[in-house]
C-alpha cells in the first residue's frame, strides 16, 4: 500500500469507533463486524467481502498499540503538510527537515528504526528514492467451537481462511501479464513532488502515481491495479490439548502473506468449548458431580465413578460422608502442556428417597427412635447465640 493510500484511509471510520476508542472496544467491535462480513456467511456477495477486507486492515493496524500510534502521527503529518529544505545547493538560510529523514527513521547518518518510517514499512530511502523493502504480513484472526472431549484432549480442525494476498495473475506487480509499471516521470519515484514556498518546500505525495512511486498503465484485470486479491484457503490447525474456553491461541506464520518477499503474519485463534452433560472443567482438573444412597454416605461404600473418555474408576466413600464432600481420582483430569493430567473431582450428592415404604420405612422409624437425642441443629443455635 503506498503512503498516500494509507493515510487516505479512515481506520476509524471504517470501524464505526471514536480515534479515543480503547483496544477493548475496537476488538470487540472488529469480532461483531468479521462475524457479520465473514465471506464464508455472505457466499457469493462481493461488497460484503471488500467489507471484510476492509474490516480486517483496519484492525490490523489499529489493534497494535505501537502501529496505531504511528498511524495516528502519520495522517497528522499529511493533514498539516510536510516541509523539506528548499534553497538549492550551497543555498543558505535553509531549513534542514527532510521527509526522507521521516520516512527512513535515520537521524544523522544512523541506522535506527521507529518513528514514521515504521508506517510505511520502509518505502523511501534518506534520498527520497523508492526502495522495495519486505513487508509482513498482516496477522488475521479467527474463532473456532471444539467439543468438550477435543479441548481436553487436543484436535486437528480444518480452518477456511479469507485474507489479502499478493494478486496470483500478475504477481504483485499491478500490471496485466506481459506489462511491467513504469517509474512515475512526475516524481522519478519518489512518490512525493514538492512546492517551492520561499525559503522552505512544501512536500505532498504525487498526484500522478498516487504516492505509489510507479505507475500501471495497463493495469491487471484481477486486482485492477492493486497487485493485491483476496484469497481463500483452508488449512487443517492443530488445537493443543488441554485448550481453555475463550483462550486465544497464536500459531506464528499462518497469518496473511508478506510482500516482497517479507514474513507472513500470525493466526490468532478464540476456542469456544461446548458445555458437557456430565462432566465440567477447573483448570487441569476436570469435575463430576456423582449421587450416591443415603445409606452408602452413612455407612461408607466402594462407588464407580465415570471418567471422560476412559473407564470407570473405583472410589472408596467413607462412613458418615457428608454431602457436597469432594474426592479425587489422579489423573484423570485434563492434558497438561507438558503431556500429564490433571485430577477428576468427584463430588458427593446424597439423594433422599421420596417415597419410603414397608421394611425401608420400619427400619427408618427405628433409626429415627434410636437417634432422637443426637440434634444436627444443636450447635447452629449456639453459634446462633453466641455461645
Amino acid at each position: 500500500m503506498s503512503g498516500k493510500d494509507y493515510v487516505e484511509k479512515d481506520y476509524y471510520k471504517v470501524l464505526g469507533v471514536p480515534k479515543d476508542a480503547t483496544a477493548t472496544e475496537i476488538k470487540k467491535t472488529y469480532r461483531k463486524l468479521a462475524r457479520e462480513f465473514h465471506p464464508d456467511a455472505n457466499k457469493g456477495d462481493a461488497k460484503a467481502e471488500e467489507r471484510f477486507k476492509d474490516i480486517s486492515e483496519a484492525y490490523d493496524v489499529l489493534s497494535d498499540e505501537k502501529r496505531r500510534k504511528e498511524y495516528d502521527e502519520a495522517r497528522s503529518l499529511f493533514a498539516n503538510g510536510g516541509f523539506r529544505a528548499g534553497g538549492g545547493p550551497g543555498g543558505t538560510g535553509s531549513y534542514s527537515f527532510d521527509f526522507g529523514d521521516l520516512f527512513s527513521g535515520n537521524q544523522g547518518g544512523g541506522t535506527g528504526g521507529g518513528g514514521i518510517g515504521d508506517v510505511f514499512g520502509g518505502l523511501f530511502n534518506r534520498g527520497g528514492t523508492r526502495q522495495a523493502q519486505p513487508r509482513r504480513g498482516a496477522d488475521v484472526e479467527t474463532e473456532v467451537t471444539l467439543s468438550f472431549e477435543e479441548a481436553v484432549d487436543g484436535a486437528t480442525v480444518p480452518l477456511r481462511m479469507t485474507s489479502q494476498a499478493p494478486c496470483r495473475t500478475c504477481n504483485g506487480t499491478g500490471a496485466r501479464s506481459g506489462t511491467t509499471p513504469r517509474v512515475c516521470p512526475t516524481c522519478v519515484g519518489a512518490g512525493t513532488v514538492s512546492r517551492g514556498q520561499g525559503a522552505f518546500a512544501l512536500s505532498e505525495p504525487c498526484k500522478d502515481c498516487r504516492g505509489r512511486g510507479m505507475i500501471v498503465d495497463d493495469p491487471c484485470t484481477d486486482c485492477h491495479g492493486s497487485g493485491r486479491a483476496s484469497s481463500a484457503r483452508t488449512m487443517q490447525v492443530r488445537i493443543p490439548a488441554g485448550v481453555q474456553a475463550d483462550q486465544r491461541i497464536r500459531l506464528k506464520g499462518k497469518g496473511a502473506q508478506g510482500e516482497r518477499g517479507g514474513q507472513p503474519g500470525d493466526l490468532y485463534v478464540t476456542v469456544h468449548v461446548d458445555p458437557h452433560p456430565v462432566f465440567g472443567r477447573k483448570g487441569d482438573n476436570l469435575t463430576v458431580t456423582v449421587p450416591v444412597a443415603f445409606p452408602e454416605a452413612a455407612l461408607g461404600a466402594t462407588i464407580e465413578v465415570p471418567t471422560l473418555g476412559g473407564p470407570a474408576v473405583k472410589l472408596k466413600l467413607p462412613p458418615g460422608s457428608a454431602n457436597g464432600l469432594t474426592m479425587r481420582a489422579r489423573g484423570k483430569g485434563a492434558t497438561r502442556k507438558d503431556g500429564t493430567r490433571g485430577d477428576l473431582l468427584v463430588t458427593v450428592e446424597v439423594v433422599v428417597p421420596q417415597h419410603v415404604t414397608g421394611d425401608a420405612l420400619n427400619a427408618l422409624e427405628q433409626y429415627r427412635e434410636a437417634t432422637a437425642s443426637d440434634d444436627p441443629r444443636a450447635a447452629l443455635f449456639r453459634a446462633a447465640k453466641g455461645a
